[in-house]
């Protein structure tokens, strides 16, 4: 082995399959650090996948190999490897699911009076128990042997206790008895395990971001060939080399990072900038890969592929951010590697206790068993599962998808909600904000002008002027074209007239009235983009301001978050004077207002807000862009009339694109902390009053089962209590529409 080969740095990263919980993460991570040249080990949950730095001289196959060692399986990733598409595993998931529900409901007859033989009971209960219930042994087996506890330890010792005490009563009284408590062990086993498949779909749909990143990246690219220029070819995006001239036609996914060396255009890109208005591209301007191509054909310089290009460096940075978020830690993870082995031990104490006390060994055994039974985790099992179940239900019939309880859980704790502007406080679509004529100018014969120039074009700022043209004069136009880099002109009549930008007023000598001249800086200073309407003989015939309109709601929500205790923030791509004047007509602080932000800005401004804000961060956006900053935000807020790629980044989506929700979202989520805090409090006192009652000999297992039973119908009856609650967006809707607003107190 030589010495470079073994110094030489390397990154591995491996899909690792099996592991249900933030202890496995552990377990994996600990394996492979003690790989003998392993440096830094990152395992991250959410994707399944492994990050390794380690020297030269580690390899794959000791990785995969130590983590065969721990019960795990994995495989090497690819570079530049897509994320796979989801298994077929996830349906039959929730088929088998489904089965233990149905074979579990009929052991609930006997608590409503209704008798059910108990050999029935034996058979439906062990199918359950072992059958859907393996994979708790499986993965209590493995906690055992880490020295941990865990809640599938829990799971698996509670469910046997309740099914093995059932079995002993049965035999015990030649199977004519009618206190078992087979219903318990099959209850536990079916929430629980639903509880593992609603997890499971959370884990899908965070690969899903990455995967839509990827799908960005067009296959092939057309480019000229090396040898000779004349020609272009179409090859796969993995040969284009840097140095490449790509070509890029009108409606085209731009291929590749480069310079434009030929040909004018404009081109979306909303994916880096989140600017809603297309960006005029000539000879020398930079493009990115993964942008649209508007009107012209252009020839691109390729300077960046692969891994390098912004696009991957996307990518990256919500790979990076998924990875270091640190999953819930729920208050009952927390008590079970101390309350597992606690019970173990106030079982054991009391079989040996009442065997020295002399009484018989039944005794002794059923009173152990009791204190098992009473302690078994359907009401610790329950509190969580129940009010989330119930809150998300609720939140979605309101407009508020909630991705997985970790989104719900933390969302309570929002202190500061960073908003995107375009698509998220605004509308997102340019319109025409002032159209000024000049002095001696009448302004509806010169709306009407600009209409008639801009009424063949699909352009969105053309289409902004022929909407607000409605009531205008109306001209007809011909001759239209396309001055690149400047504007459009055409003859309306006898008259030649264009719209274009400063530049080709200074080029055309054209005079600027002053009072126009001091509009325009007035304009622009609030983050407008300016044009002119010209008579191409010379005169300024108006001033044409676009910008994008406010969302009707976005005042109140920012409002209704400040009473709520939450600060917003401002983060946009958009240029100083538009995030200052939004920021001004909502009432954010200027302190809270970060603009000219690309993607990786986003993350690190969302980064420093979590430094600073005491509390959990949020972050509030709809574009491609914002996918790094929604990832690395401990929350992340899409609106679903964005792109995919932002909703599947974040934990909660809002249906209705309507900011007043984020507000609502906070609320349903401290309700349903509150009654999940409820639930395990409840919990808890049953176990803390009922375990010394059995440990005595004062608690019968009938009255263990009777009094497990009705713990979990209260946090199920308490959590039902959140199906009452209504969205106040929804209410507002309501009330401008003159439906009468009914609100439970």
């Amino acid at each position: 082995m030589s010495t470079a080969s073994s110094e030489n740095p390397r990154t591995a990263q491996l899909a690792v399959s099996g592991m249900t919980c933030a202890s496995c993460v552990a377990r994996v991570e600990k394996v492979l650090k003690r790989v003998p040249g392993v440096e830094s080990v990152a395992v991250n949950l959410a994707t399944e996948k492994a990050t390794v730095h380690a020297n030269g001289a580690v390899t794959d196959d000791q990785l995969v190999a130590a983590i065969a060692k721990a019960g795990y399986e994995a495989a090497p990733i690819l570079p530049e490897a897509a994320p796979a598409a989801a298994p077929a595993a996830f349906d039959r998931e929730f088929a088998a699911v489904f089965a233990a529900a149905v074979l579990t409901v009929p052991l609930l007859a006997p608590m409503f009076g209704l008798a059910l033989n108990p050999w029935l009971q034996l058979v439906l209960a062990s199918v359950v128990q072992f059958g859907f219930g393996a994979r708790f042994y499986v993965g209590g087996y493995r906690a055992v042997r880490a020295f941990a506890g865990n809640m599938d330890l829990l799971v698996a010792l509670g469910t046997s206790a309740a099914w093995g005490l059932s079995v002993y009563q049965m035999f015990a009284h030649g199977g004519m008895t009618e206190h078992l408590f087979f219903e318990a062990s099959a209850v536990v086993i079916t929430l629980v395990r639903f509880g593992k498949w609603l997890e499971a779909r959370a884990k899908r749909q965070t690969t899903d971001a990455i995967r839509a990143l990827n799908a960005l990246r067009p296959d092939k690219a057309r480019v000229r060939d090396r040898d000779d220029p004349a020609r272009e070819r179409d090859v796969a995006l993995a040969d284009v080399r840097v140095g490449d001239i790509a070509i890029v036609r009108p409606g085209e996914r731009v291929p590749v990072d480069g310079i434009v060396r030929e040909g004018r255009t404009h081109i979306d890109e909303s994916l880096i900038t989140g600017e809603s208005l297309p960006v005029a591209k000539e000879p020398g301007a930079r493009a990115t890969g993964g942008s649209i191509n508007g009107e012209g054909v252009i020839a691109i310089e390729t300077t960046a592929i692969g891994a390098e290009t912004t696009l991957a460096r996307i990518i990256r940075l919500v790979e990076s951010a998924q990875a270091e978020k640190a999953p819930i830690q729920r208050l009952v993870d927390r008590v079970s590697a101390v309350f597992v082995p606690a019970i173990l031990a106030i079982a054991l104490v009391t079989l040996a206790g009442w065997l020295l006390h002399g009484a018989g060994a039944e005794t002794a055994l059923l009173d152990a068993v009791a204190v098992l039974v009473i302690a078994c985790p359907c009401a610790l099992g329950l509190a969580t599962p129940t009010a989330i179940m119930a809150g998300t239900g609720v939140a979605a019939r309101q407009g508020i998808l909630i991705k997985d309880a970790q989104a719900l859980e933390q969302a309570h704790a929002i202190r500061i909600v960073a908003f995107d502007k375009t698509g998220t406080l605004t509308v997102g679509r340019p319109s025409l904000v002032a159209f000024d004529a000049a002095p001696g100018q009448d302004r509806a014969e010169a709306l009407g002008l600009a209409a008639a120039v801009q009424r063949m074009s699909e352009h969105p700022l053309a289409k902004a002027v022929v909407a607000a043209a409605n009531d205008a004069p109306r001209f007809e136009a011909s001759a239209a074209r396309a001055v690149a880099g400047r504007g459009v002109e055409a003859k309306v009549g006898a008259r030649r007239v264009a719209i274009g930008s400063a530049r080709w007023v200074a080029e055309l000598g054209a005079g600027v009235p002053a009072s126009l001249e001091a509009r325009a800086r007035e304009l622009e200073a609030q983050g407008n983009t300016i044009s002119w309407l010209i008579d191409l003989d010379g005169a300024v015939l108006a001033l044409l301001a676009f910008g994008d309109t406010m969302k009707p709601t976005a005042r109140a929500a920012v409002e209704r978050l400040a009473s709520m205790g939450v600060k917003s923030a401002l983060v946009t791509g958009d240029n100083e004077g538009s995030a200052r004047s939004v920021a001004r007509a909502l009432g954010i602080p200027s302190d809270l207002v970060f603009a000219q932000t690309l993607p990786d800005d986003k993350a690190r401004v969302v980064a420093q807000l979590k430094a600073s804000a005491g509390g959990i961060v949020a972050m509030a956006g709809d574009g491609i862009n914002d996918a790094p900053a929604l990832a690395a935000a401990d929350i992340g807020i899409a609106m679903a009339s964005g792109t995919d790629v932002a909703i599947e980044a974040a934990g909660l989506t809002l249906m209705r694109g309507d900011p007043a929700l984020v507000a609502d979202a906070i609320d349903i989520s401290r309700r349903t902390y509150r009654k999940i805090r409820q639930n395990l409090f409840w919990a808890f006192v049953y176990n803390l009053i009922g375990i010394p009652l059995a440990a005595f000999g004062l608690l019968d297992p009938m009255f263990a089962g009777a009094a497990m039973a009705f713990s979990s119908v209260s946090v199920v009856t308490n959590a039902l209590l959140l199906r009452t609650w209504r969205a106040q967006a929804g209410a507002v809707e309501e009330a401008r529409a003159g439906k009468p607003i009914t609100r439970p107190a």
